[in-house]
């Protein structure tokens, strides 16, 4: 990924900044500009909790080039608190733990090594939640 892009997306990939739908109210991730469920403009952003639940998960064995250090990896379809299914692969946990229903959050980890440009991408990946000690 070039430098100038991985900057474009810094608040998308290390805080879920999306948007919001001032028509209808909609949660948008990743950011759109025109709302999918009314097609007005939708460009005031919003910061999602980073909480949410897997709703689906894949474990990845082959991974396309680029992923090779961190195969094999599992990737889910995570339903945040707000609404939006986000796809991403999941961390600090092993693929046989991993259930549908889980609550996770949100954390910034290295997504890519620095390859032959040398710039080390990092992003968003959930692991299971961290629930508060009484």
């Amino acid at each position: 990924m070039s430098v100038p892009r991985n900057w474009r997306l810094q608040q998308q990939r290390y805080c879920l900044v999306g948007e919001i739908c001032e028509k209808c109210g909609a949660k948008i991730f990743p950011p759109r500009d025109v709302c999918p469920e009314c097609e007005a403009p939708a460009q005031t952003p919003f910061a999602f909790s980073g909480r949410g639940e897997v709703y689906s998960y894949s474990t990845v064995y082959h991974p396309p080039r680029g992923f090779e250090e961190f195969a094999p990896y599992t990737v889910a379809l995570v339903r945040l608190e707000e609404g939006p299914l986000v796809t991403a692969q999941l961390t600090d946990v092993d693929a046989d733990q991993v259930r549908i229903g889980m609550p996770v959050e949100m954390v910034t980890r290295k997504v890519q090594g620095g390859g032959e440009e040398g710039a080390i991408v990092y992003g968003y990946k959930f692991r299971p939640a961290i629930r508060p000690t009484a």
